[in-house]
């Protein structure tokens, strides 16, 4: 069964988190880059992405995910991933992106820290 793509926002006291499911690929990855600018998370904050619900994630998808770090840099906060799926924290370690994002096993967590 095919998850259709979404992207929501919700913003929490520690900054917004953005949750991505189904497919992150060419199609879809400029939604979650469009999502990271119009979260804009202020300075001191954390933008977390939730991966939970990720079916699959190509290099387009990688590099709206660096994307996302790149605006909350700029904003002076910082970024985290929560629920990364085995595959892709897999994929992350293959290309040496493991320490490039802090990772929570949920949302909840990430913001809670």
């Amino acid at each position: 069964m095919t998850v259709p793509f979404s992207v929501t926002t919700r913003p929490t006291a520690a900054g917004p988190v953005v949750t991505v499911a189904g497919d992150l690929d060419v199609a879809t990855a400029p939604r979650l880059r469009a999502a990271a600018d119009a979260a804009a998370p202020a300075a001191g904050q954390l933008l977390v992405v939730d991966l939970g619900g990720v079916t699959f994630c190509d290099s387009s998808g990688i590099s709206a995910l660096i994307a996302a770090r790149n605006v909350a840099e700029a904003a002076g906060a910082g970024v985290a991933l929560a629920a990364v799926p085995d595959r892709l924290a897999r994929t992350f370690a293959l290309i040496g992106l493991a320490d490039f994002f802090p990772t929570y096993p949920t949302a909840e967590d990430a913001v809670e820290d």
